[in-house]
């Protein structure tokens, strides 16, 4: 395959706007913790912060925000609705819960979190639209969607994001190339393979090589595709800084080759209601 590289990779340039490559993920992240997670995380330098409504810390993320004493315009902050909220009266209901809870005005990013085939997807997309044009949110897209299903949301909505599984273990290339076709962002979440990226004996000899580790290789392997972000969660100041120092090097269109030679179709987040993949 054509491996393509990029120098500057702290941000990423979709759709006339620029969103930090690295961002930092809260699930499982809750009360307290979360706090003291996304302040540390914006004091490291994190402008990209992920959140939901199914995980029930919206309230402490805004609340970090707030405490950080930074812009708002300089953090780009996602949530996303549950997929039991995806009929238009709760999708609104409930975004604006939303903001309320994150004590913002609009978020720069809203996602589907899940599809869910018993709402009809252009209703969800089409209040989605009216708060986009209303000024809840500054851009629409989905997350966990399939190739089918995305190109149906592209025909219904201007889609900015697709939020994926997507780790050296699990291809992606189908979304990618969609993404790059119709110019918008692949976020990866579980950029680690929930634990499995530490342990690759190719990662750690990369990593070796730059005086990295494997995580920081697998993050840089992401962030340096074209159209891709990542979003690793950690639950320990070191391992917050440690994934933030990956700006400091560049992999090689060797390495890169070898790390998508690493696919295997292992996918580590797969709930029953999920979708038919790839």
């Amino acid at each position: 395959m054509e491996v393509e590289t990029m120098n500057d990779v702290a941000s990423q340039e979709i759709q006339g706007r620029s969103i930090p490559a690295l961002g930092f993920g809260t699930f499982q992240f809750e009360g307290e913790a979360c706090y003291r997670g996304v302040r540390e995380a914006l004091d490291i330098g994190y402008r990209h912060i992920d959140t939901a409504q199914m995980y029930g810390n919206e309230e402490e993320v805004g609340r970090a925000l707030r405490d950080a004493g930074l812009a708002r315009d300089e953090v780009f902050l996602t949530t996303k609705i549950w997929r039991d909220h995806l009929a238009p009266e709760d999708a609104r209901r409930t975004t604006v819960e939303s903001l309320d809870k994150l004590g913002v005005d609009a978020v720069d990013l809203l996602l589907i979190h899940w599809p869910n085939d018993d709402v009809p997807l252009d209703e969800t997309l089409a209040v989605m639209v009216e708060m986009h044009q209303e000024g809840k949110t500054r851009s629409i897209g989905v997350s966990n969607f399939p190739s089918a299903l995305l190109r149906r949301a592209l025909e219904l909505a201007p889609i900015v994001c697709n939020q994926v599984e997507y780790h050296p273990f699990l291809g992606q290339e189908t979304l990618l190339g969609i993404a790059r076709e119709h110019d918008l962002l692949l976020t990866a979440y579980s950029p680690l393979a929930r634990g499995l990226v530490p342990e690759d004996p190719t990662l750690r000899e990369i990593g070796r090589r730059h005086g990295k580790s494997a995580v920081q290789v697998a993050l840089r392997w992401l962030i340096q595709q074209p159209q891709v972000a990542a979003i690793p969660k950690a639950a320990t100041a070191e391992h917050r800084r440690a994934n933030f120092e990956i700006f400091d090097f560049e992999l090689s269109e060797e390495e890169m080759r070898r790390i998508h030679g690493l696919e295997r179709g292992q996918r580590v987040i797969d709930p029953p209601f999920g979708p038919d993949w790839d």
